[in-house]
């Protein structure tokens, strides 16, 4: 609940930044400015990286309303869900430190659409995260990728998506909902 105001806050200055600036290209780097907060940090006094994550959906927010993606999802009645994450950790984000959230659609494949969040201060990379996300319908099933660039554009300049992370797709997946997934430990 305490990342809901600031999430209400940067859609709000998003949508500020759309009419003012443009849209932003779905490839392009979208950035948004935040500080590390009391509630942002742990028992050590830097970021918990927990809380990485939670930020880096901010900054996903900033790039579908600033690009026009959301508008087109709540149109058709779509709506993204995480499947994956990983994220890499340089340096700490200490208590009242100003830093950037970069945000970027970085590819896709026949399933998936892939994005990369990073903590950004003075120009250097504090921590890095990719981010596997679903396409799904509210009346049920998934956003193929053919309706999906039909629906948005397909983008000429974007990219192919590096091999080793569908090998990383591939080897974090867990079974589909429909399939059994026993907790064993072996």
């Amino acid at each position: 609940m305490n990342v809901m105001w600031r999430t209400m806050l940067v859609m709000w200055q998003a949508r500020r930044r759309r009419r003012r600036e443009g849209l932003v290209s779905p490839t392009g780097v979208a950035r948004i400015r935040l500080t590390t907060l009391p509630t942002d940090i742990d028992i050590l006094r830097h970021m918990n990286n927990g809380r990485y994550l939670s930020l880096f959906d901010l900054g996903r927010w900033d790039l579908l309303i600033r690009s026009g993606l959301l508008d087109a999802m709540r149109e058709r009645g779509w709506y993204a869900v995480v499947s994956s994450e990983t994220i890499s950790f340089r340096k700490s984000l200490q208590l009242w430190q100003r830093f950037d959230v970069e945000s970027r659609f970085i590819g896709h494949d026949d399933k998936a659409l892939y994005l990369e969040h990073r903590a950004v201060v003075n120009g250097e990379i504090f921590a890095r995260a990719i981010i596997r996300s679903r396409m799904l319908k509210r009346a049920g099933g998934t956003v193929t990728h053919d309706e999906f660039f039909a629906a948005v554009g397909r983008p000429d300049d974007t990219p192919d998506v590096s091999s080793w992370i569908h090998d990383w797709a591939a080897a974090s997946a867990l079974p589909p909902t429909k399939a059994e997934a026993p907790s064993i430990w072996a």
